[in-house]
């Protein structure tokens, strides 16, 4: 069996899943951030603003079932640090009936890569498969070809408040190269985590993942000229530097990213 599969017949499960014990945490890409601890009160305090430039986003569509993906799942962990570049990882479902079920399979994930192969036209997914900024990038091995991070009008402010996240979009005064229109989604990201698998193309290795996407929310769209604010809660469970909390605008008609921001508290 290839990498390069045809989902179409793959059952999408509109599932709900709980988040109990979420955390924010981990590597600030492309934002600056403060933050304090009280320790007398379990309380943590932090905020990340975006940049004048919005860092490139991209997503990485993979599965611990897929033998052609692990040198991608290694490509995106050479990746922590950096702050032009936003990566994330959606492990799919579609993959776990071939054997091996992937424990960070995302159904949520599953849908986001079909949403985007129906922006471009596309009746097909695949894995792994890189998307930079909305656009398929088949030659994602080819470090810094995803191409420069760009100027946005786009302002993203996450504060964070005990177990509360809120993230306030805002706009430049009279920016002319915005849709009418915006929408966004939040993301918890989780790294170094290792699982050693038992069955399917990989069976017999052992298997390291980082940027690993373990909720992705999106939020409702809204019209460019207000500003908005959206609140994600949030819980304790992961050691700080291992999770973060990431928010992107994107524009609803292309699915392009127009600005993120990670906060890690």
């Amino acid at each position: 069996m290839t990498s390069r599969n045809d989902a179409r017949s793959a059952p999408l499960e509109n599932l709900t899943r709980c988040f109990a014990r979420l955390s924010c945490a981990g590597a600030l890409m492309g934002s600056t951030l403060a933050g304090a601890a009280d320790p007398a009160a379990g309380a943590t305090s932090c905020q990340a603003q975006s940049g004048a430039q919005a860092p490139v986003v991209l997503e990485l569509y993979t599965s611990e079932g897929c033998s052609s993906c692990p040198p991608a799942d290694r490509w995106l962990s050479s990746l922590k640090g950096r702050t032009d570049v936003l990566p994330m990882a959606f492990h799919v479902t579609y993959w776990d009936r071939l054997g091996w079920p992937d424990r960070f399979a995302l159904p949520e994930g599953t849908a986001r890569q079909h949403e985007l192969a129906q922006v471009r036209g596309s009746r097909q997914v695949y894995t792994p498969q890189v998307v930079a900024n909305g656009q398929d990038w088949p030659a994602w091995h080819r470090d810094g070809a995803w191409g420069k991070p760009a100027a946005s009008p786009l302002s993203v402010l996450l504060k964070r408040d005990g177990d509360r996240v809120s993230a306030v979009v805002s706009a430049a005064k009279g920016s002319s190269d915005m849709p009418p229109q915006l929408t966004g989604y939040w993301a918890v990201l989780e790294d170094q985590h290792v699982s050693r698998v038992r069955a399917g193309e990989n069976a017999g290795n052992t298997l390291l993942h980082d940027h690993v996407v373990r909720l992705y929310q999106p939020v409702p769209a809204w019209r460019a000229g207000q500003g908005s604010e959206f609140v994600l809660t949030v819980g304790q469970g992961v050691p700080a530097h291992l999770r973060r909390v990431i928010f992107v605008v994107s524009d609803p008609a292309t699915l392009r990213p127009l600005q993120a921001v990670s906060l890690g508290c």
